[in-house]
Parts: structure tokens; C-alpha cells; sequence
């Protein structure tokens, strides 16, 4: 069993021994809750008080771990405020060394600045010569003001009613939580859009907040070497799916929707790829037609690569499928912090 695996499977199934592990969590669950509602009051009440920073930012995060899309997402509104003529910077914390690796080559004219003290990093990225910036998962980092705040709900990962808390399930924050934010984006991978429809009924009945609705649907095969090549050519061949991401389930639901006949070789998340890995999965490729990873899986894996055999990835192209308004309102919030920040209003000159 993948490292990952035991974890979902106390947090989505439905045997007994899953029922009674979250049922033992129990006070754990409420633990974390406690802390995680009181650290909000504390902001909500101004007791803790967001640090005002460099450059005006939009942040990107999550009320759930792994999954989401976040990433694609943050590196998609980077795009659009670079073609509103902005100049736009990544922040963040950098777990995991995939995630920068990622977003350069998502965006290699997009500067990435890597900081756990986000504060600090819009500083970089400003002495960069940037002028407004996109903060990577920092829903939860309140310490750095943001002028827009979107929050990411997976329809994938939904079950409904039940939303337990860490460590009994992978909510972050109670879906309550959504309410601070400027938007919730409901994404979807190879969920059917009517649950990606459910889900944002649910959040707006809960939250009160604009949504939107992304599908994060597979780009080109990739070659590291540079080739490409049409997702039509996995139909009908035996396919190993290599991943290290926090959802592996919904990369092989994927492949298989495109009619390949999926093998999984699935890592923890965030996974550090060694040559020993590298070589096993070699051989167990020598089975298949074809070998494909994410994205955040090649920028590690290929370098490692010791075979003629391709190595081939697919990365997740972000499709707005409603609520396109309310994402730009939420970036033209930005933009108009942007434009003040550079252009501010001058005092009046006193008179004598």
C-alpha cells in the first residue's frame, strides 16, 4: 500500500474499521478545530493583525490538503495578470521542491520566490522589479494581507455532509471558513460537472460567496525530451500512471477516460524521486506502451530518467467552465491595487 493510501482510506471509507478509526479521532478532530476557530477569531477581532506588504496580492489556497488543483491554478491567474500587463511574481512557502519547479515551467517569465515568511517574500519579489504577486496556498497564512482571497474546493474530493477535520479527514478549516474569501473556485478533474454543480450549491448555501467552476482537463502528452504528442494516443494501450501527488485516484481516472488501460505506480505526495526509484520504475515500464507522469512528477523524475524508454507527462490545463466574471473581478481587485500602488494620489501641497 502507497505510504498515502491508509489515509484516504480512513478518510473516505465506508467499512468498519474506517468508520470506527474517524470515530477514535474524535477528540483529536476537535482538538484541531479548537485551535483552528480560535486562531480565526483571533484575526476576525483584529488581535492578530495581517502585516500589510510590499505589493498588492492575490492569494490561492485551500480548505482541504492535496489535491485541488491549486498549483495549475495559481500559475493560470499569474498568466492572466501578466497579460493585463502586469508583472506578476509566484510566492510561496515551497513544500515540497516540486511546486517551484512546476510554476517555472508553467511560467519561465514568471519570477518564483520561495519563503515561508510570505511578508518577506513579496519584499523579494518586489526588489525583483514585480508589481503585484500570487500568493501559492496561503488561505490559511492570514500573517500577510492579500486584496483578493480565493479558496479552493475539490468536486473530487467531496463526500457530502461528511467533512471531518484533520486528523480524522483532510479539512484544513470548516467550510464556514470559505466566508472570508473573495471566491470559491470549485474544481473538478474526472469528477462529472453536475458534482462540480453540487458542490458549488453547497458552498454558496454555506459560505455566501461567489463561485466558479474550473476543470483542470489533460494538456498534450510531454516528452522531456520536447516532443508532444495528442492524449488520443493513450486509447487502447497499457499505460503505467507514475504519480507523488495528493490525488493519484483522479490522474489515473483521467488516463483511463481517454481509454487507456491504467496501471498505477503511486508515491506519497510531494515524494523526493532517487535513482534507485528511478531504475525500478524502468523496469516495470518495460511492460506497458506507454509510461506517463504529472507534471509535478517529471520535473523530478526526468532528470533521473536512465532509459530510452519516454518518458511522457501530461500537465492540467485550467478551463473555466462558469463563473469566469467573478475570477476577473476578483484579479481586476488586484490590478486596480496595482495601479494605485504605483501611481499613488498626491497629498495636497499645504498652503502658506
Amino acid at each position: 500500500m502507497r505510504d498515502g493510501d491508509w489515509l484516504q482510506s480512513l478518510w473516505n471509507g465506508n467499512g468498519l474499521g474506517a468508520r470506527f478509526a474517524r470515530a477514535a479521532l474524535t477528540p483529536a478532530e476537535l482538538m484541531f478545530g479548537a485551535i483552528t476557530s480560535t486562531r480565526a477569531l483571533l484575526y476576525s477581532s483584529g488581535i492578530f493583525a495581517s502585516h500589510p506588504t510590499a505589493l498588492p496580492a492575490v492569494s490561492v489556497g485551500n480548505l482541504t490538503v492535496g489535491g485541488t488543483g491549486k498549483t495549475p491554478l495559481a500559475a493560470y491567474l499569474a498568466r492572466r495578470l501578466r497579460d493585463a500587463d502586469a508583472t506578476p511574481a509566484i510566492v510561496l512557502r515551497g513544500y515540497g521542491a516540486d511546486e517551484p519547479l512546476v510554476h517555472e515551467t508553467l511560467n519561465p517569465d514568471v519570477p518564483v520566490v520561495v519563503s515561508p515568511d510570505r511578508v518577506a517574500g513579496i519584499e523579494k519579489a518586489q526588489a525583483l522589479g514585480c508589481d503585484v504577486v500570487v500568493l501559492d496556498d496561503a488561505f490559511q497564512h492570514r500573517r500577510a494581507s492579500r486584496v483578493a482571497d480565493i479558496v479552493i474546493v475539490s468536486a473530487d474530493h467531496w463526500t457530502g455532509d461528511r467533512r471531518h477535520l484533520l486528523p480524522a479527514g483532510p479539512w484544513r478549516e470548516r467550510l464556514t471558513a470559505a466566508r472570508r474569501a473573495s471566491i470559491a473556485v470549485i474544481t473538478r478533474k474526472a469528477a462529472a460537472s453536475e458534482v462540480a454543480e453540487t458542490v458549488a450549491d453547497a458552498v454558496t448555501g454555506v459560505a455566501r460567496i461567489r463561485t466558479a467552476i474550473v476543470h483542470l482537463a489533460p494538456d498534450e502528452l510531454r516528452a522531456m525530451d520536447g516532443r508532444v504528442a495528442h492524449v488520443d494516443t493513450l486509447r487502447g494501450r497499457s499505460v503505467l500512471a507514475i504519480s507523488a501527488i495528493g490525488d493519484p485516484a483522479a490522474f489515473a481516472a483521467q488516463l483511463t477516460g481517454f481509454g487507456a488501460n491504467v496501471t498505477t505506480a503511486a508515491f506519497r505526495d510531494h515524494h523526493r524521486y532517487t535513482s534507485v526509484d528511478a531504475i525500478a520504475l524502468v523496469k516495470k515500464a518495460e511492460r506497458y506502451d506507454l509510461v506517463v507522469c504529472t507534471l509535478k512528477d517529471a520535473v523530478k523524475l526526468g532528470p533521473l530518467w536512465p532509459s530510452p524508454t519516454t518518458l511522457w507527462y501530461v500537465s492540467q490545463r485550467v478551463v473555466v467552465e462558469r463563473g469566469d466574471d467573478a475570477l476577473g473581478a476578483a484579479l481586476t481587485t488586484t490590478l486596480l491595487a496595482r495601479s494605485k500602488s504605483i501611481h499613488p494620489r498626491r497629498s495636497a501641497r499645504p498652503t502658506t
